[in-house]
């Protein structure tokens, strides 16, 4: 199925955030798998169908233990259903369990590449040289740089695609496509624009798939949450019309026919 890999490129712009509200607004079966190397935040998070704690230890560490066993792994073994619906891959709980994993890292992407039961979004963190969730994000279908829309963190994403240039091959043909998306008040309609024409003025061939609507109280309702307040918030109205524009970016003919 498609892989999408969500990252930024320094702090904490809201990519799990992103990514789980992305999640309970996309049309087909889908997977979050929280892959942030310094430790995942969706079991802190999200709770379970019968509104308990995540369990910590079924996810990236059972599949660890699967893999150093050498036993056949299988994504959904690992996956756990929150109370919103969606199946979630918990991720470490920090930078020591993370390394700890060793040799499941390699074999993950083809893990996540393997599974049959829906797309997967891969919330992989800042996104840094050497970084464990590094094969992931380089054999994604697509990659998204989630950003704030302020000078020092586009700064920061600017001089991160540049050094991802050339080793990614950005916009030769064959390569994997990269977004940006920006974190900020979706009315502010320069923001997008501003952006996108700095990067192409530093030669830096991305998409940019528009705002995703800064918005703290709606937010610590649960990006993933059914209630109308945040059914009828910027936030996701901001979300839905991303939806289209990222599964475009990473399976571009299957969306034209769907529309």
């Amino acid at each position: 199925m498609t892989v999408i890999s969500f990252i930024s490129a320094k702090g904490s712009p809201g990519v799990s955030t992103a990514v789980m509200g992305l999640a309970a607004r996309w049309p087909n079966p889908v997977v979050v798998a929280d892959l942030d190397p310094v430790g995942g935040d969706v079991a802190i998070r999200e709770r379970d169908v019968d509104d308990n704690a995540l369990d910590e230890q079924r996810g990236l560490v059972s599949l660890g233990a699967a893999v150093r066993a050498g036993d056949e792994v299988d994504l959904v073994d690992h996956l756990q259903e929150t109370k919103y619906g969606i199946e979630v891959l918990v991720g470490a709980s920090g930078p020591r369990q993370a390394q700890s994993l060793g040799p499941a890292w390699p074999h993950l992407q083809r893990t996540l590449r393997a599974h049959r039961g829906g797309d997967v979004l891969a919330d992989a963190g800042r996104f840094i040289a050497g970084s464990p969730a590094g094969p992931v994000v380089e054999g994604s279908d697509a990659v998204v740089f989630v950003v704030r829309s302020e000078i020092a963190a586009v700064a920061h994403l600017r001089d991160r695609l540049a050094t991802v240039r050339e080793p990614w091959a950005l916009g030769r043909p064959g390569s994997t496509p990269v977004g940006v998306a920006v974190v900020g008040d979706p009315r502010d309609k320069r923001a997008v624009d501003d952006i996108g024409r700095l990067l192409a003025a530093s030669e830096l061939d991305v998409t940019m798939l528009g705002t995703i609507a800064f918005d703290p109280k709606v937010v610590a309702r649960g990006a993933a949450s059914p209630s109308r307040a945040v059914l009828r918030s910027l936030f996701s109205r901001s979300l839905v019309d991303l939806v289209p524009r990222v599964r475009a970016l990473a399976t571009p003919s299957a969306v034209a026919q769907e529309i």
